[in-house]
């Protein structure tokens, strides 16, 4: 048992994640206090009483050295206690509780059709252009899917809402609200991963469809249909579900341009007027929660690829 390549692999993952998580913490409190500027100060204002602000400072431990809030903040962070913010005395926790689900929304159903669009756009422009055929058509997928792809999520969302809701009208500007209100947020952070997984799918699809085994079953008179999504799609997938998963991290992070263009009441703006506000503990807590939505997703991915490809686990052990 001791000797699993399984349990070797699961023990070698986790390692990862917690060296990982634990970069992730120190460097959010590295960052954070590398900012200029007295929170406290911009907390009360530049008219508060000195008595005040020194007794703010205080209390929230900003008078200890640097050492001394880093310890305390670790084990605050290991004991589940994000602090409290120095504008709205809320529990951080509390606050990111309020805001995780409208951004888990947004994140999750960009991916759910980056994925949807991808992978058939991707199957049928490798079946169509497999030999070299079509030379038009792969000249313009690619074309296009280059130049999706390096559209900014930012620039892409302005766009969207100049066009379909200030000039057509057919979605709200800004809010969250009823399902017409997620179409334009969810369109600008999935258009460029769709664009970039499209490509991806098709050059696997291309390569598997050379293999031998697709030889045999085309002599097998197998249904083409058959064949693509049966015997082609699911070996193509390994690189697809590892772009999948830094789609989604991807798509994680995007969210804070886009919730703020679209005033969507997620993280994303969430960490923005709090950088701008200068509060330690919301910017610090929220950036946790965005590096361990991260770091489990690609633990996660690395688990499914394991299982998908088991021989590649027993190779490394």
């Amino acid at each position: 048992m001791l000797g699993s390549p399984w349990l070797s692999f699961f023990g070698r993952r986790l390692g990862r994640f917690v060296v990982s998580l634990w970069v992730v913490v120190t460097a959010a409190f590295v960052m954070i206090h590398l900012m200029p500027g007295d929170p406290v100060r911009s907390a009360l204002g530049m008219t508060a009483p000195v008595e005040t602000v020194n007794a703010r400072r205080q209390a929230l431990g900003l008078d200890d050295g640097l050492l001394t809030q880093y310890l305390h903040y670790l084990r605050s962070v290991c004991g589940g206690d994000f602090g409290t913010s120095v504008l709205s005395n809320l529990p951080v926790s509390q606050q990111i509780g309020d805001r995780l689900p409208a951004t888990a929304q947004l994140a999750l159903a960009a991916f759910a059709v980056a994925m949807v669009v991808a992978v058939p756009v991707g199957v049928v422009m490798a079946v169509l252009t497999r030999g070299g055929r079509r030379r038009g058509g792969e000249l313009a997928f690619t074309s296009t899917s280059v130049f999706l792809a390096a559209i900014p999520e930012f620039l892409l969302a302005v766009g969207l809402v100049y066009v379909f809701s200030v000039h057509l009208g057919w979605f709200p500007v800004a809010g969250r609200g009823d399902l017409s209100s997620y179409v334009l947020p969810v369109l600008a952070l999935a258009v460029g991963p769709a664009a970039v997984l499209a490509r991806i799918v098709r050059v696997e699809m291309l390569a598997v469809l050379g293999d031998d085994f697709i030889r045999t079953a085309r002599a097998k008179r197998l249904p083409a249909r058959r064949i693509y999504a049966r015997h082609a799609l699911p070996n193509a997938l390994t690189a697809t579900l590892t772009m999948g998963g830094l789609v989604l991290t991807g798509l994680v992070a995007g969210t804070v341009l886009v919730e703020n263009v679209f005033a969507w009441p997620g993280l994303g703006s969430t960490i923005v007027q709090s950088i701008q506000q200068k509060d330690y503990p919301v910017v610090q807590g929220i950036v946790l929660v965005y590096g361990i939505g991260v770091l489990t997703v690609n633990l996660l991915v690395d688990v499914l690829l394991t299982v998908l490809d088991p021989r590649s686990t027993i190779r490394e052990a």
